[in-house]
């Protein structure tokens, strides 16, 4: 009598969802199936590329997924716990035995007034494309406004700026503030270059955005014909429309093993997930060995193992600055800054080969499993915290 395989059902077919997909194949009795709503990957790391025209940001599920892995594309709009289902958009319901939550994350949506209406935001294939079409009818010379200096922001004012657009940068109190304060001023002095303005310090907060402006805390309204919106992310609601409880914006509460604080067979990671209720930076450089942490969680659980703390560590962000320069800037293990960076067109040349590796490491974990390993040795939470089941 043939023994039934585990099915695992990965929820989001994003960096954190295709690691842990691909490195679930280390065990032959397991059903790995990946639910995602697009057939095509998404490099959300390019989207400022496909914004501008350089790159079309999709990769092939076929190049990235290894045999074996059943991939629907449909939209996950419950996860029932009780029943081990997931149930979709088209009305059918998935059965697992564990299930790694992936949703990744998107635009945080905008409060300020006029935002909803007027604004663009870029954080998926959608809003991206949206953007570009706008973006394209808009008369030569007119002003763009990009709102919000993470690296969002930074990147698609530089990349717009270089094709000779009128560029603001509105950036709140401080541009780039996860940069070294050496980094941020080669940062500034490369968006001055291209031709752009820079807008920060005290007033300079978004309060209402129309069709031809913004307006900023202190009364100063800034012409805007296109206003790009990247001030945040949010991640899907699916955690608590089913009943799992969440952190204050709906990231999946976990223990240190990504384990669901409400069932051990549900497994986080990526963007939506929140170790201890002290999630990781939203970034694919945390997403991939989360999700292969996650795929090691239900490996163990399945071989009846006591699964592994997470243990993965930073080494700094790599910041696109046009097609010809970049900043790597270099941080310590527990993802903050130092005063060390890497720019010009050293910076872009490394930021291509890690926006290549990504890919690469998702592509060489399809054809061998286990192949795929990450810095270790980042700090986190005091055992006190710690609660592994």
């Amino acid at each position: 009598m043939t023994e039934r395989k585990n099915r695992v059902v990965v929820v989001g077919g994003g960096y954190a969802g295709v690691i842990a997909a691909n490195h679930l194949r280390l065990r032959p009795d397991v059903d790995v199936t990946l639910v995602n709503p697009r057939a095509e990957f998404v490099e959300r790391i390019r989207l400022h590329q496909l914004v501008a025209g350089s790159d079309d940001a999709v990769v092939d599920y076929a190049e990235i997924l290894g045999p074996g892995i059943e991939l629907v594309i449909d939209a996950t709009t419950r996860i029932d716990s009780e029943a081990r289902h997931v149930e979709l958009f088209s009305g059918a319901a998935l059965p697992y035995d564990y299930l790694i939550y992936a949703v990744g994350s998107g635009s945080g949506g905008a409060t300020v007034a006029g935002a909803d209406e007027f604004a663009y935001p870029i954080a998926d294939l959608e809003e991206a494309k949206r953007l570009s079409a706008a973006l394209d009818e808009l008369r030569s010379g007119a002003q763009v406004c990009v709102v919000g200096a993470g690296p969002t922001g930074i990147e698609t004012a530089a990349e717009l700026a270089e094709q000779g657009r009128a560029v603001t940068l509105v950036c709140g109190a401080v541009l780039g503030p996860y940069l070294s304060a050496p980094g941020r001023r080669s940062v500034a002095k490369r968006l001055r270059k291209l031709g752009v303005e820079i807008v920060d310090g005290p007033g300079s907060v978004v309060t209402a955005v129309a069709a031809d402006a913004v307006t900023l805390a202190d009364g100063r309204r800034l012409p805007s014909f296109v206003t790009i919106w990247t001030a945040g992310f949010g991640v899907p609601d699916l955690a608590s429309r089913s009943g799992l409880r969440t952190d204050a914006i709906g990231r999946l509460l976990t223990d240190e093993t990504l384990t669901s604080i409400d069932d051990e067979r549900i497994v986080a990671a990526g963007d939506a997930a929140a170790p201890s209720g002290e999630p990781l930076r939203m970034s694919c450089q945390a997403a991939i060995p989360l999700g292969a942490q996650a795929a090691n969680t239900v490996l163990a659980r399945i071989a009846g193992e006591r699964p592994a703390v997470i243990n993965q560590a930073f080494t700094g962000q790599c910041v696109s600055l046009g097609r010809g320069a970049g900043i790597i800037q270099v941080a310590r293990t527990d993802d903050t800054p130092l005063p060390l960076y890497i720019g010009g067109r050293t910076a872009a040349t490394i930021k291509e080969a890690v926006c290549k590796a990504t890919i690469s490491f998702l592509s060489r974990e399809a054809r061998k499993p286990g192949s795929y390993f990450w810095i270790k040795g980042g700090k986190r939470p005091s055992p006190e915290q710690v609660e592994v089941r």
